[in-house]
């Protein structure tokens, strides 16, 4: 087993696969190379540490917390995170293929860009969170707050979007063709154009 014990600040290369990481605390570390394959962890805290080129795959993380961390060239292929806290956080240049979010608060993160189509989230707290120019098309992004989220020029064409709250999106300034959405978001997104919902008139 690899720790990077009290006082560290870098870990290189090292083989966390298999890992059970449940209660660690890590502050201010860089992890650069760290694979962490098949890593479990309930209640993990990861602070204001950074990640490059690290690999995630398949993990699995309960009730953890990365808090305004820095993930830049990392691999979260099939990872599952449930109830995990990423407050803050930010991505460059990471996949998030088969990925699966259930619940957790990912208020405020930065993910410009990412490419969100093969990935599943619900249940997630997303307010203010930046997803300008995300890749979202046929993804499940259900039940999500994205409450003043910053949501200009995603692709939600052929999403599942539904329970999720629309308020912040100008359906002018994102794909949507196809995406799936309830009643209670079609009137959101018909006032934000400006139009009025009103009853049927009078035969």
């Amino acid at each position: 087993m690899t720790d990077s014990g009290p006082g560290t600040t870098e870990v290189q290369d090292a083989d966390w696969y298999g890992e059970d990481l449940s209660g660690r605390e890590h502050t201010a570390v860089r992890f650069s190379g760290v694979d962490l394959t098949e890593a479990t962890g309930e209640g993990a805290v990861f602070t204001d540490c950074t990640f490059v080129d690290c690999r995630f795959t398949a993990t699995r993380f309960t009730d953890a917390a990365f808090l305004n961390c820095s993930f830049t060239g990392c691999s979260f292929f099939q990872a599952e995170l449930t109830a995990c806290k990423f407050v803050g956080s930010r991505s460059q240049r990471c996949t998030f293929d088969l990925m699966s979010v259930d619940s957790g608060d990912w208020s405020f993160v930065l993910l410009p860009g990412a490419d969100l189509a093969r990935a599943t989230l619900a249940g997630a707290r997303m307010r203010e969170a930046d997803l300008t120019g995300v890749r979202a098309a046929g993804a499940t992004l259900r039940g999500l707050d994205l409450s003043a989220a910053e949501l200009s020029g995603i692709d939600f064409a052929g999403a599942d979007l539904r329970g999720s709250d629309l308020s912040a999106l100008d359906p002018r300034d994102a794909e949507l063709a196809g995406a799936q959405i309830d009643v209670t978001q079609a009137v959101v997104l018909v006032t934000t154009l400006g139009m009025r919902v009103g009853p049927d008139a009078p035969g």
